[in-house]
């Protein structure tokens, strides 16, 4: 049996749901080319967590799936380092954002007249609220 120490990794059920949804627009050959594989395999690697994704590779793994580079390289950071070094890393450097979170950001500053509003319990209740929990 095939060691896969990394199939249970956040990142590895990211990159395959990523290929599944990419799936009618491109072929998984065609991820790993655009990501600069060149073995076509090494997605399929990934996806079943018998690889690590390099931190180097990840801006054109980002873009060959289409995807936030910020938030693929906070996944594979838990994966390489595991997730309590990762923790640190974003203890000094901060949080990586992406840009979904950039568009939130944007919202609630156009939203309040750039007030810089408290986090409320209320107001995090209502952001609790809109993801249904």
């Amino acid at each position: 049996m095939t060691k896969k120490p990394h199939a249970d990794t956040r990142l590895a059920k990211y990159v395959e749901r990523r290929v599944l949804e990419l799936k009618p627009t491109k072929s998984q050959a065609d991820i790993a080319s655009q990501a600069g594989y060149t073995n076509a395999n090494m997605i399929t690697m990934i996806k079943q967590g018998s690889s690590k994704v390099a931190l180097d590779r990840v801006p054109a793994l980002a873009k060959a799936l289409e995807c936030d580079p910020a938030y693929l390289m906070r996944l594979s950071l838990e994966q390489a380092i595991g997730e309590t070094a990762a923790a640190s890393v974003v203890e000094i450097f901060g949080d990586p954002v992406t840009e979904n979170e950039r568009s939130w950001l944007k919202a609630i500053r156009e939203a309040s007249d750039n007030s810089d509003p408290r986090l409320t319990s209320r107001s995090q209740a209502s952001i609790k609220s809109i993801f249904g929990k």
